[in-house]
């Protein structure tokens, strides 16, 4: 493409393709369309259920067959899981360090999720999840949050951890179960409303500072 005159730089010619670039100022254009550098990739998918939280899965459909060509790229994998009958958002990136961060329960970022539940939310959960659920084998909880909605089956709950199966074990925990679960936050990223089940977009640079705002 650069022997074919394809490529230009700040507006002028390429001819050679070993021209050093400031990779963060100079403007390349590749067949008058512009090429942004981005030294890591960050997505958002509206998981659907059914669909396997993992790089690859020998029996199920996984989160990264779901993306679409232009925003595949080596080395991307989803930061966290959900559970194949679970939906919502699943944050995708090839940043390793942000995703350890992200993961650590160290550093509190908040999962929201929407419940569904087999039976009517009572009162008492309020209190319960802010002091810290005991779920089997006694263990422990972090200080959750649980907002009531107009539907008394419906509540949504805030984590700042991720334990296997959590949400269910939590429910179980006060006497109820689980009918369908949404994640739909992750900091202070909101899940996308625009984006249907199996659906991405990239999330922009100056997005990522809002994942650690509560």
């Amino acid at each position: 493409m650069i022997s074919r005159g394809k490529v230009t730089v700040n507006g002028v010619k390429v001819n050679v393709p070993e021209m050093k670039i400031n990779e963060t100022e100079d403007r390349v254009f590749l067949c008058a369309k512009h090429i942004l550098y981005r030294q890591y990739m960050y997505i958002m998918l509206n998981k659907p259920v059914g669909v396997v939280t993992a790089v690859r899965d020998e029996l199920s459909e996984t989160v990264m067959e779901l993306l679409p060509p232009e925003l595949k790229r080596r080395k991307l994998f989803p930061a966290g899981r959900l559970d194949k009958d679970t939906e919502g958002f699943v944050f995708i990136t090839d940043d390793g360090d942000l995703a350890h961060r992200m993961l650590s329960p160290k550093s509190h970022v908040e999962k929201e999720y929407i419940v569904t539940l087999e039976k009517p939310a009572e009162e008492f959960y309020e209190k319960a999840f802010a002091a810290g659920l005991e779920i089997d084998n006694k263990e422990l909880c972090l200080p959750a949050k649980i907002l009531f909605t107009e539907t008394p089956y419906v509540v949504s709950l805030t984590l700042t951890e991720g334990k296997y199966h959590q949400v269910k074990r939590m429910m179980e925990a006060v006497g109820n179960k689980v009918v369908s679960l949404k994640r739909i936050r992750i900091g202070g990223i909101a899940l996308d409303e625009n984006l249907a089940p199996g659906e991405c977009r990239e999330i922009l640079h100056k997005e990522i500072t809002s994942l650690y705002a509560n």
